[in-house]
């Protein structure tokens, strides 16, 4: 009775959701909820209730676009003319638009296997050099892609659990893995074969890649599926290399997604792949800078550090920062002065990861920007050889290891000694780590190297500084000595 009544729920639920999408053809969100069958309506590529029809095998009362796509064998492309070549074509794009039940393996084995098939034959097409596509033919292509590619995504596992998504670490947590992927694969190859054929010109194909379905792509980037993530990222970025009116856009968008990503859903997946695709774009950027980059390096990159997540994309965001500095030089003081406004205070792994980037944006700093922030930067570098955490410690004396940072440090003698001092004798008299010691040791030997003069001022000035303190103590015994003998006799 239950399944009974489980199937006219569901039966009814279908209905009500042909009908909302009839009523709302320029509905084009992503939406994160629970998975549902996906439908086989065709959603425009450019969000529009209109297609152009050209040929009368377009028009609406032609079977192929009045009848359900059903999944059947049709004769190979290569094995009719080439004036019924395009009729062919399109016909096997509707009919890929039709979807697959892949809850289970024994449901519809054969339509899966004809719809695998037929989309590898649709890609190949596309690949030879006899794949000639006509404006018509794309347009069915874009739409079948557009029914396989832009559905609900299942929720994330915070959503299920009700745990805070701040509170889940994920790179512990287990990807969702796309059951029908075998089919989705081949549909993403097809959309990057499209893109990338020289035989597609971007005058054409803008009518069908449009602003509306390249933010309906980022929305996808949200997928735990690493898989279709790693398709998406490399869609999207021959997306942005051929179609130059869609540059701003994306740039813009994605900036939007960090921005979302920040201040309202703390959800990082995708954020690796996004930063990887911007890693790229930073580095055709033109020089001088626009003023524009200059902005969201500071509103949208910089503030991704500040993320407890951060270690899942680090190494595509450093990338980004040291892009941004070897373009232009002069940023490199924005960038160190962002690094030290979301140094983490309390989490050593995360501090770390900022030593590691520190040493990279360093790297390619030139002498007269390292001037600007020499003081704020080697206090907290001081801060960190004095670390209980033996890693953090180590990580900072390995700046010394590099030839171009002691160049830097070497003209600039004079400020960061006696900023630098202080944290060494420290580490050489109490450190409990030994590595440590001996690391501290080394690079106290190379600062007497450089100047002896100013090492024995330094160790001077810090003596007498230890001596002051020590006298401070002393004078604050002495007053509790005071106040508990005037505080005995008071008693007595």
């Amino acid at each position: 009775m239950f399944n009974k009544i489980k199937k006219l729920s569901q039966k009814k639920f279908n209905k009500s959701d042909q009908h909302n999408q009839d009523n709302n053809p320029t509905n084009t969100n992503v939406v994160r909820s629970s998975r549902a069958t996906p439908t086989t309506a065709s959603p425009l590529p450019n969000g529009e209730s209109q297609t152009p029809a050209p040929s009368p095998s377009q028009t609406p009362n032609h079977p192929m676009f009045t009848s359900t796509p059903t999944l059947e064998v049709l004769p190979l492309l290569k094995d009719v003319s080439s004036s019924d070549r395009p009729l062919l074509f399109m016909k096997k794009a509707h009919m890929c638009s039709c979807q697959c039940d892949f809850s289970d393996t024994l449901i519809m084995p054969r339509e899966k296997e004809i719809k695998r098939q037929t989309l590898l034959e649709l890609v190949d097409f596309l690949h030879s050099s006899s794949g000639k596509v006509n404006e018509t033919m794309q347009s069915e292509l874009i739409r079948m892609v557009s029914a396989n590619i832009f559905r609900s995504l299942p929720p994330a596992h915070y959503e299920n659990t009700g745990a805070p998504p701040e509170g889940n670490d994920p790179e512990e947590e287990e990807p969702y893995l796309e059951p029908w992927w075998p089919h989705l694969q081949l549909v993403y190859e097809l959309l990057l074969r499209y893109v990338v054929s020289s035989e597609i010109e971007p005058k054409t194909a803008k009518k069908f890649i449009s602003h509306t379905f390249v933010s309906r792509l980022l929305d996808l980037f949200d997928s735990e599926d690493p898989r279709e993530r790693e398709y998406l990222k490399t869609v999207l970025h021959r997306i942005y290399g051929k179609f130059i009116f869609h540059r701003p856009f994306i740039r813009c968008s994605v900036y939007n997604i960090f921005y979302k990503f920040l201040y309202e859903t703390e959800r990082c997946i995708g954020i690796g792949e996004l930063l990887e695709i911007l890693g790229s774009v930073i580095n055709g950027f033109t020089v001088p800078m626009r003023e524009e980059h200059r902005l969201y390096l500071v509103k949208a990159i910089m503030p991704l550090h500040k993320s407890k997540s951060i270690s899942v994309y680090h190494q595509q965001l450093s990338y980004c920062v040291v892009q941004f500095v070897e373009k232009d030089y002069k940023l490199a003081d924005t960038v160190i002065r962002g690094l030290l406004k979301f140094w983490p205070l309390t989490n050593c792994n995360k501090e770390v990861l900022f030593l590691g980037e520190l040493e990279e944006v360093l790297d390619v700093t030139e002498p007269s920007e390292f001037q600007h922030c020499v003081v704020p930067l080697f206090t907290q570098i001081g801060k960190c050889l004095n670390s209980a955490h033996f890693q953090v410690a180590e990580r900072a004396l390995f700046l010394w290891n590099n030839e171009h940072i002691v160049g830097l440090i070497a003209e600039n003698k004079d400020v960061i000694f006696p900023i630098i001092f202080e944290a060494l004798e420290k580490n050489m008299k109490g450190h409990w780590n030994q590595a440590v010691h001996g690391l501290s040791e080394n690079v106290r030997r190379m600062f007497m190297e450089m100047d002896n003069d100013l090492f024995e001022e330094c160790e001077k000035q810090y003596q007498e500084n230890e001596a002051k303190t020590w006298e401070l103590l002393e004078q604050r015994e002495m007053t509790w000595k005071r106040l508990e003998e005037a505080a005995s006799l008071v008693a007595n």
